[in-house]
């Protein structure tokens, strides 16, 4: 396997702070209140919640036969008509079966099943318009198959909420191997009653937007959304400079308290990077907002990092969008570091009680800049099971 760079070339995105690059840039950088996630009570009912929805208006999935309907799809073409040209010019050039498409997810098209049991509760029988096949995993990649005419290896990864951050790592293996010359990478997920309510039985959840390293966390927001990038061996603003995986296999779904997966994940992408830590400009933390997660990941940055590099956790502003959350904080670095001309760093949306038995971490305050523009940021990703995953993007 060669050591050639990688590029993401090309991003299309669409989450609660709106649908393409500049909407969500906005929204990201506002420094007068935080957007995105919002109370929401038509996902469980009786119940209102903030949520990080997509509020916008999906396109129509009518020209797919309906095993490929759902709003999983939905949001994943959403994305990809962002970077449609771009996909069409890589095909153009390499052939169809040298383009791949590698993507994360954790719901796949669970939404769809839930209304399709309900109906056959009610009716006795399945509704008109639902296929088993929409509620696979592999059905985004398959999506995406249809929808771009890449013939290259597809394939989706579960791995919980590393699941579209090992994506984009499994991208660059693919493009360092010579097996093809351009990837469609990243994610989706899209709300439904199966992950808020699991989360809830796990007391995980906050009603409240959720508050990050706080003294007073107390959960997560559920959100969801797509990121897409295309990557490829030719030159474009943000290279994946370097990558790491890690399993601390500690529990189902507690992380291993002192981050020792996590460390190590961090490690290996500077490693893979060739740069020291001192290097790093920026973090986009997982930062959950729940206790053991919060704890455990700033143990991991005190120990890895240091105290003084900007950080912050996106998940106020999104939710915590499970298997497409490692794509769109990747989509988030990379507006941060491409036609960024303030220089605005993602802020941290909280109440600014730090919890004292923590690492004391530099939070980005709203409205705060970098002093240069970025060269090199870290995006973590740390999953049930211990799945950790770590993406360190470097300026092009």
């Amino acid at each position: 396997m060669s050591s050639a760079p990688v590029f993401l070339n090309e991003l299309g995105i669409v989450c609660s702070l709106g649908n393409g690059q500049a909407d969500v840039r906005a929204s990201m950088l506002a420094s007068d209140s935080p957007r995105g996630v919002a109370m929401h009570d038509d996902v469980i009912v009786g119940r209102a919640l903030s949520l990080g929805a997509v509020t916008q208006s999906l396109p129509s999935l009518d020209d797919h036969p309906v095993e490929r309907h759902g709003r999983n799809n939905a949001l994943l073409r959403a994305a990809y008509r962002q970077i449609q040209a771009a996909v069409r010019d890589s095909i153009g050039r390499y052939g169809a079966d040298r383009v791949a498409i590698v993507v994360g997810t954790s719901t796949s098209g669970i939404g769809e099943a839930e209304h399709a049991m309900t109906h056959l509760h009610q009716q006795g029988r399945w509704p008109t318009g639902f296929h088993y096949l929409q509620q696979e995993i592999g059905a985004p990649s398959r999506f995406l198959a249809a929808e771009s005419g890449a013939r290259g290896p597809a394939w989706t990864i579960s791995t919980a909420c590393s699941s579209s951050a090992k994506a984009l790592a499994s991208a660059a293996r693919l493009l360092r191997a010579g097996a093809v010359d351009a990837v469609i990478c990243g994610g989706a997920d899209s709300l439904c009653r199966f992950t808020v309510s699991g989360f809830s039985a796990l007391e995980s959840v906050s009603e409240a937007r959720c508050n990050p390293f706080s003294r007073h966390r107390n959960g997560i927001n559920i959100g969801e959304g797509a990121a897409l990038f295309l990557m490829t061996r030719e030159p474009g603003p943000v290279r994946l400079a370097g990558w790491g995986e890690s399993s601390d296999a500690h529990h189902v779904s507690s992380p291993e308290p002192q981050g020792i997966g996590a460390i190590a994940a961090i490690d290996e992408a500077l490693r893979r990077a060739g740069i020291a830590a001192s290097g790093i400009d920026y973090i986009n933390l997982h930062g959950t907002a729940t206790p053991q997660n919060d704890a455990m990941e700033s143990r991991a940055v005190a120990a890895t990092i240091g105290l003084d590099v900007p950080v912050s956790s996106t998940k106020p502003l999104t939710g915590h969008t499970l298997g497409a959350a490692g794509a769109i904080e990747a989509g988030l670095c990379w507006l941060a570091m491409v036609d960024n001309l303030q220089a605005g760093l993602p802020p941290q949306w909280w109440d600014g009680e730090r919890d004292p038995a923590l690492p004391a971490l530099a939070f980005v305050a709203p409205g705060m800049r970098s002093a240069k523009p970025l060269q090199y940021v870290l995006s973590h990703s740390f999953a049930f099971g211990g799945s950790n995953a770590v993406l360190l993007f470097g300026a092009g």
